[in-house]
């Protein structure tokens, strides 16, 4: 019997899809079928809860895991031993990257503040410091940190990228005591690691300059909140956030007063640019599993 695969979609939605495996659309929070015991390929919905990880653990033919969110955190430890968990790479580079610029540009251009004029009906002109000609760091310079700065070029930066290790062009996140306080804008795209968590604390804080803006279009836990809001209420700087730590965020929490700060609700990859790069690499990823070759984007295990 050809392998069988549980996706969240109807499969005829990947343009030609391999015929030798057979398909099932299923929401693990809605029903379980008999078959989760022959489920050899899995594709989690886009929001990923304890559904999923209780449903794995019933899967005992499985193999491949693909994820359709780029960060894996928050499933890393729940893929069974043996099993190949691979990541969304690629599938939210264009709608991450739109959001992060639109994030820059409304803080920069005070858009929030004109909306709030707008419903208050009054006309509120002003001075606002524009994203030309300031110096824009990356911390996490990888396909969606490449596609963030392919955005930002047009737009007369000078654009610093930082990674977890350093390459040509690209400094290790060991450099960011010297690198911070020469940035206007900081834009954060990095996974939440042990490594990054808690990454910007009140010390990376107190190292940027008055007046810069923090953008976090990675995960929440990748800054101190306790340290961010005060950072926010001395008035020394800005932040957009696209995430936040905890999510959703609480009615309570002092990050809804705080001056200066935008926030979005998590709404990076949630665009309609996400769809057809999720069905082309899932699409891929079919074909190269059925064909017995190496699976891209790969996080962890064998197949």
């Amino acid at each position: 019997m050809s392998p069988l695969v549980w996706l969240p979609f109807a499969p005829d939605v990947l343009d030609d899809p391999p015929s030798d495996l057979r398909y099932e659309v299923v929401d693990p929070t809605e029903d379980v079928p008999d078959t989760v015991g022959d489920v050899a390929f899995y594709v989690p919905p886009y929001q990923v809860g304890p559904a999923v990880a209780e449903v794995m653990t019933r899967m005992s033919a499985l193999r491949v895991v693909q994820t359709l969110t780029a960060g894996v955190d928050n499933l890393r430890d729940r893929v069974p031993p043996g099993v190949t968990l691979c990541n969304g790479r690629g599938i939210h580079d264009t709608s991450t990257a739109e959001l992060a610029l639109t994030l820059i540009l409304a803080s920069l251009r005070g858009i929030p503040g004109f909306v709030r004029a707008q419903d208050r009906r009054e006309w509120s002109p002003g001075w606002r410091p524009a994203l030309a000609d300031k110096r824009v760091l990356i911390v996490g310079y990888g396909a969606v940190g490449a596609a963030i700065e392919a955005r930002l070029v047009p737009f007369e930066v000078d654009v610093v990228r930082v990674a977890r290790s350093a390459r040509e062009g690209v400094h290790p996140i060991s450099a960011l005591p010297d690198l911070l306080p020469e940035a206007d804008v900081v834009v954060l795209i990095v996974p939440l690691t042990a490594e990054t968590r808690g990454l910007v604390d009140a010390g990376f804080l107190a190292r940027l300059k008055d007046g810069a803006l923090l953008v976090n279009v990675s995960r929440g836990p990748v800054v101190v909140t306790d340290d961010l809001v005060a950072a926010l209420r001395s008035g020394r700087i800005h932040a957009a956030l696209d995430v936040v730590d905890p999510e959703p965020l609480p009615a309570d929490s002092p990050l809804w007063d705080v001056p200066n700060l935008l926030v979005s609700p998590h709404v990076g990859g949630a665009s309609s640019a996400m769809w057809p790069r999720a069905y082309r690499l899932v699409r891929d990823q079919l074909h190269r599993f059925a064909a017995g070759e190496p699976l891209a984007n790969v996080m962890s295990g064998e197949y």
